[in-house]
């Protein structure tokens, strides 16, 4: 019997769309980072077979661009629960709890080890390229569920998989320079670095010396002012999109995580003392070479120009999903944010904090393609709101329903600190009416910060937080 116009019948694909053998399949968890480890830890305490696919040549790649900084949250934040309890039935020994770590400590004393448990089913160098259904295009309906996903490797391989936790991230897919979501005429033609560049290691040279400009008003570009201020003979300017810099001054004092507190207050520290030069409305619009640098060109919705001649340029505008492995899956994302429908309003920055986001897992997070579930930072889409803590509540929910424990699946909790230098003045936001210039990191809990300005753990650090 034909259920197409070219005659493909339901019995063809019978044959390989067995309901037990789907079943038997693995789970198939793309990325290697904080949560898609934890969600490994939660699918090898509930029994279920799993393959961890991990596009850089190491667990943790996207952190390890980041290596350099250290997290303001402390340790008890930012290891998941169920690998915790992995890792010490193997006689794992926690770090303190209170310690600020690194992004390459994270690595090297989390998820390194925690992946070396799981062996041959953590594979590096394995980078999706696509993901469709066996047998089934996006158009085809019937029988569809019972298919096994089908997941292309850059290497031509293929595998198949009964279910996809996708923790990709966003890191590798950065926003522009250019204001109003474009780039900016001539942004490709000289060289922009993105977020956290190691401008006290290894970047170094780029950098002492030169007249940097650092655009976006997120943690990272918070990160980058305040090791650049340590910086020698280093002219900074900081460009945003606001009228004032409030949003990333955030809490101060009143902060929960003292160190978070600490990022916003060193930094209007400097604006206020000249050592950084503050300018706002700032719209990107040009970028061009000259004899004396590269110039800057920003003109707003009014067509006001403003402009300024620097030698290097950081982009810290936040990060945006890359949904393109699986344009072949039935995927309902809202046309704003580019997350679910369902998780949207939970999570619109115009609306939310860090802090504020309401607890949500497998419900907020289907697609109408059974079995698919994006994770992690690229579950909130362009949103600059997601923290590592809620990544960890997300695939714990995720994992129980592929158990079948809907009860566990749907009690979801969450407990936040204030999120201080993570949340939005939305008042100040609407009296002003223009956008959000976000710079947000993607994956931890908070906000990074030069591991240079890093003093004791109970001074200063910071955490990921977008």
């Amino acid at each position: 019997m034909s259920d197409s116009c070219c005659g493909t019948t339901t019995v063809e694909i019978e044959q390989f769309t067995n309901v037990e053998q789907t079943g038997a399949l693995p789970v198939v968890v793309i990325g290697a980072g904080p949560v898609g480890l934890a969600a490994a830890a939660h699918l090898a305490e509930r029994g279920i077979d799993f393959l961890v696919l991990e596009a850089g040549d190491r667990v943790g790649a996207s952190v390890a661009q980041w290596g350099h900084v250290r997290v303001f949250s402390p340790w008890k934040y930012n290891i998941d629960a169920a690998a915790r309890r992995v890792l010490e039935a193997d006689g794992w020994t926690a770090p303190d709890g209170e310690w600020l770590p690194t992004g390459a400590e994270l690595i090297d004393d989390y998820l390194a080890p925690l992946a070396k448990l799981f062996g041959d089913r953590v594979r590096l160098g394995a980078k999706v390229t696509a993901i469709s259904r066996l047998g089934y295009d996006r158009v085809r309906t019937a029988g569809r569920e019972e298919a096994p996903f089908l997941i292309r490797l850059a290497d031509g391989s293929e595998l198949q998989a009964r279910a996809i936790v996708d923790a990709s991230g966003t890191y590798t897919s950065p926003n522009v320079l250019g204001a109003s979501g474009l780039p900016a005429h001539g942004e490709g033609q000289v060289f922009v670095d993105h977020a956290l560049p190691d401008v006290l290691g290894a970047d170094r040279d780029r950098y002492e010396g030169k007249h940097v400009l650092v655009a976006g008003a997120g943690h990272s570009a918070a990160t980058t002012l305040l090791a650049l201020a340590e910086l020698p003979d280093t002219p900074i300017t900081w460009a945003i999109r606001g009228g004032s810099a409030g949003r990333t001054y955030g809490g101060g004092d009143a902060d929960a995580l003292p160190a978070r507190g600490a990022l916003g207050t060193r930094l209007r520290a400097h604006v206020e003392s000249g050592r950084i030069t503050l300018l706002t409305g700032f719209f990107t619009h040009r970028v061009n070479t000259t004899a004396e640098g590269v110039e800057v060109v920003s003109r707003d919705p009014s067509g006001h120009e403003q402009s300024v001649v620097v030698d290097r340029i950081v982009s810290a505008t936040g990060y945006r999903p890359d949904h393109s492995i699986a344009a072949e899956l039935r995927l309902d994302l809202d046309p704003v944010l580019g997350s679910t429908r369902t998780l949207a309003p939970l999570i619109d920055p115009n609306q939310h904090s860090c802090g504020t986001v309401p607890p949500h897992g497998v419900d907020e997070l289907a697609h109408p393609e059974p079995g698919y579930y994006a994770v992690g930072v690229k579950s909130y889409g362009r949103a600059p709101t997601f923290l590592m803590a809620t990544g960890y509540e997300q695939v714990r929910s995720v994992v129980a329903a592929l158990a079948g424990d809907w009860e566990a699946a749907r009690d979801v909790q969450l407990d936040l600190p204030e999120t201080g230098v993570c949340s939005s003045n939305l008042a100040e936001a609407q009296e002003q009416r223009v956008g959000l210039a976000t710079g947000i990191s993607g994956g931890l809990l908070s906000a990074p910060l030069p591991l240079a300005t890093v003093g004791a753990a109970t001074e200063s650090g910071s955490g990921c937080c977008g």
